[in-house]
């Protein structure tokens, strides 16, 4: 297996949102308002709601793992199981959420969008951000393919 660039950012990035979930559990309620996770988790964190930190903990050990796949892919550490399945359903979780953050931006007038967009510039930053991340993760994986096969 040859080590992959675009697979190594691509971990990095997953571990670098997933130390900036943490980071906003101990931020607390304005470090939720402040990432887009709304006013209501806010004010659960507010009032003292466990909620709030055991969901942001539950994305925050998703991304972690996500990161260590693509590092596995990579070839930077042990090869973990369901290696191939595993990235492809990655790169897809990443690209769909970006593309469809970008979508529910530009359908703005859609009254079922109304609570995400009123912080329009925050979806579409973030949005932006996981198109570009399942963009690593996709041609990562495709470059890396041939390297990972079932031994």
């Amino acid at each position: 297996m040859k080590n992959n660039g675009l697979l190594i950012t691509a971990g990095g990035a997953s571990l670098g949102a997933a130390v900036t979930h943490l980071a906003v559990i101990a931020g607390g309620p304005d470090w939720y308002r402040f990432f887009g996770a709304g006013e209501q988790m806010a004010q659960m964190a507010e009032q003292g709601s466990l909620y709030p930190a055991l969901l942001t903990l539950a994305i925050s050990a998703v991304l972690g793992i996500w990161g260590a796949y693509a590092l596995s892919a990579a070839g930077l550490i042990r090869r973990l199981p369901l290696l191939r399945t595993a990235m492809c359903l990655i790169s897809f979780v990443y690209l769909f959420r970006g593309l469809y953050g970008l979508f529910i931006v530009a359908v703005n007038d859609y009254k079922f969008f109304e609570q995400v967009l009123e912080r329009p510039v925050f979806m579409l930053v973030s949005s932006l951000i996981c198109s570009a991340i399942g963009g690593l993760y996709s041609i990562g994986l495709a470059r890396q393919w041939p390297y990972l096969r079932a031994n």
